[in-house]
């Protein structure tokens, strides 16, 4: 597989043309960014454990027969991903109250909802991704109603998949968002990263935070962190084995 032209660099990410034109390679890099850009710091070696944690992610979703972009892990730092028209919109998933709902909707962070609560959001970085519905998403063209529809019954199944998986890992999902693409053939999947650059992981027990909310809130530790949660993944694969 040969790496060609840069095709888009990302926040936390870059994409690559290869010499396959329905392929691309996605690297990670060390960025870390928060408030839509406006705070931003390299940390060494972020990129090389979202790589490794989003593909044990991708590998279990696939094995739950879910579709999505990953084709294979290359390096450390590079995956080779099915190229996809990405779809505007981020899909929130809240099985927890936390992070920018607290104060938007004056709900104690922690509080669990009696049902997962789905958000959309439309990606536009000038626009500061805004919160939308499904008669917007629509109205603007970024998606039809059935595709929306798949969409949701996508997140259902990766929402189900990664409780379970974390849950097993003794760590409490509490929020991801997510992208979705189309090949070529129309097919929606699942697309970008699932790590916790985009996800909100807490330790069971102690609640202690194991995700980019550490970098959001000035705690620290954010290597160590997600090195506890790729390693509590490691480790509950070879205790399937």
């Amino acid at each position: 597989m040969e790496k060609r032209d840069l095709l888009y660099t990302g926040k936390a990410k870059a994409v690559y043309a290869t010499d396959a034109a329905d392929q691309v390679i996605i690297h990670y890099n060390d960025d870390a960014t928060a408030g839509n850009g406006a705070k931003h710091d390299v940390i060494e070696n972020k990129g090389i454990l979202n790589n490794k944690i989003s593909t044990i992610i991708f590998s279990a979703l696939k094995a739950a027969g879910i579709p999505t972009h990953h084709l294979d892990t290359l390096n450390e730092r590079e995956q080779l991903c099915k190229k996809v028209s990405i779809i505007p919109l981020e899909v929130i998933v809240r099985n927890v109250i936390a992070g920018s709902m607290t104060s938007r909707l004056g709900i104690e962070e922690g509080t669990e909802p009696e049902n997962v609560i789905y958000e959309l959001c439309y990606k536009n970085d000038a626009l500061g991704d805004p919160l939308i519905n499904d008669h917007h998403a629509v109205a603007l063209g970024l998606a039809t109603y059935e595709e929306l529809d798949r969409i949701y019954e996508l997140t259902d199944e990766i929402n189900a998949v990664l409780f379970d998986l974390f849950d097993a890992c003794d760590i409490h999902l509490i929020d991801f968002k997510i992208e979705f693409g189309k090949t070529e053939e129309g097919e929606i999947i699942l697309a970008d990263e699932i790590s916790p650059d985009t996800s909100r992981l807490w330790d069971w027990e102690s609640n202690e935070k194991l995700d980019k909310d550490r970098f959001r809130r000035d705690l620290g530790g954010l290597t160590n962190a997600y090195q506890e949660v790729l390693s509590r993944l490691i480790a509950l694969g070879d205790d399937e084995e």
